[in-house]
């Protein structure tokens, strides 16, 4: 007789929901793996462009003698006139003097001529201009970026160490970057390998009162302190966990301007740990404080990167040692605060301490 055929038996129901159980599981599984390799691509595109970042440092210096100035600029009578297309009011940042050493030579030769509206070297740093509301796209990590980034944001900051009364306009910060005065590579005395030039800042852009209900501490700017350069942990009290307490009191302005050499658009300090509370004195409501506590943030796990003065860049952890944050800051000595302050510190005599 002739052989039947054989039946094929399919999957019993329960057969399918055990093997669509392993497949959720492994889809589990591999997903925090595939998050990690994004994050670890992103992580390295972002330390690759604070490099680059290191290298038109040093070619600026090489060429000017100095490192840039965080702030500088053109304050002609059209200031406070109501024209703003006369001036950039002193506060053109840092990044413009970059350009040609970041291969952006077109746009600063447009910014430095002007056109038939707006003065050489652009109007004020907040205004729109067609020339510069662009950001060159190497000014934003990818870590950071959001559907919410504004055109002209930046991610990376000049290190204005361990100062904090009046370092919006100070002019002999504890840091490498100040308004006006470019530091020379000579006046870094605790060695460039030990100084920190550059970090993160996340961008933000919310009027006082208006980020929520909830606004993690690494993303806003809480006001209405007073003394903060006599005792800094009065920005550590702002934070109930890793959340302002009273979101009323903060605002977002960091970032969002790369043109805008103030502190809060394009600086840091080295007092308070990497993704700490922001503060500043008083209330004002613009990115214009002027007594500033503004630590680095990220959204790289555990920490932000950071630019030294050698080229060198390095991981910063969110643990690092901030000393004796009760303590007054100061304008001569060792830092007060920890191994962070001494980091900021072009010339506190840390680095040749025996202790």
């Amino acid at each position: 007789m002739p052989n039947r055929p054989s039946m094929r038996r399919g999957f019993t129901l329960v057969e399918l929901l055990v093997v669509i159980a392993i497949i959720g599981v492994l889809i589990a599984l591999l997903l925090p793996a595939v998050q990690q390799a994004r994050e670890a691509a992103r992580r390295m595109q972002c330390s690759n462009q604070l490099k680059q970042l290191g290298l038109a440092l040093h070619n600026y210096h090489d060429t000017y003698g100095a490192f840039v100035p965080r702030k500088q600029g053109t304050n002609d009578p059209g200031y406070g006139s109501g024209n703003d297309r006369l001036t950039n009011a002193g506060r053109a940042s840092g990044f413009i003097g970059l350009l040609p050493f970041l291969e952006q030579n077109a746009m600063y030769d447009k910014i430095a001529a002007g056109d038939s509206t707006t003065a050489p070297w652009g109007p004020y740093p907040w205004a729109g201009w067609s020339v510069w509301d662009n950001a060159p796209s190497m000014l934003l990590c990818p870590s950071a970026t959001a559907a919410n980034t504004p055109a002209a944001g930046v991610n990376y900051m000049f290190s204005s160490g361990d100062s904090i009364s009046g370092n919006r306009d100070g002019t002999s910060l504890r840091g490498v970057f100040q308004r006006v005065y470019g530091v020379n590579m000579r006046d870094i005395t605790d060695g460039t390998s030990n100084t920190i030039a550059m970090s993160e800042r996340l961008i933000t852009n919310f009027s006082m009162g208006t980020g929520g209900a909830s606004i993690p501490v690494q993303q806003g700017t809480a006001t209405g302190f007073s003394g903060l350069s006599s005792n800094p942990s009065q920005c550590v009290a702002a934070a109930s966990g890793r959340f302002y307490a009273d979101p009323s009191t903060v605002k977002g302005r960091t970032g969002w301007r790369w043109t805008d050499g103030q502190i809060e658009k394009v600086g840091f300090t080295t007092v308070l740990p990497p993704n700490a509370p922001s503060c500043i004195d008083g209330s004002d409501t613009n990115g214009d404080g002027s007594t500033t506590i503004l630590p680095p943030t990220s959204n790289h796990p555990g920490g932000v990167l950071g630019l030294f003065c050698d080229g060198s860049v390095k991981f910063i952890t969110e643990t690092i040692d901030t000393g004796d944050l009760t303590a007054a800051q100061t304008t001569s000595a060792r830092s007060p605060y920890g191994v962070w302050g001494a980091m900021g510190s072009k010339s506190g005599g840390e680095a040749y301490s025996s202790n």
